[in-house]
């Protein structure tokens, strides 16, 4: 029986890694975690945020993930728009999830991630 999502692996080019730590860190807020070092040795990088993991590997043939995505909850979606948009990044507003305000950004590498926080009242 399936119980929760551990995680969500994206791939990611060689070489990428400072700016994706940028990205996840600074620009997101997200913690960067260790790796196992048998898996450090493959390259990537893996970052968290609460219960929340996004791991970044690296893939000989990358292209970046521009339909797929993984939908991420927050608090506050405006600021964290703000807070993006400051930082230099794409923010795309969605309205068209019932229930829901929604924005898509990229990542340096060009994959997809949509931040999304219910509309409650």
């Amino acid at each position: 029986m399936i119980t929760a999502l551990d995680h969500v692996q994206l791939a990611a080019p060689e070489g990428s890694e400072e700016a994706l730590r940028a990205y996840y860190t600074d620009v997101l807020g997200m913690t960067e975690i260790r790796k196992p070092p048998v898996l450090a040795a493959r390259g990537g990088c893996w970052f968290a945020t609460g219960t929340v993991q996004l791991h970044l590997g690296v893939e000989t043939d990358f292209r970046p993930a521009r339909k797929a995505h993984p939908g991420l909850r927050v608090t506050g979606i405006e600021a964290y728009a703000a807070r993006l948009a400051a930082r230099g990044a794409e923010v795309v507003w969605d309205g068209n999830l019932p229930g829901h305000r929604r924005f898509y950004s990229h990542d340096p590498v060009g994959n997809r991630l949509e931040f999304l926080e219910p509309v409650t009242g």
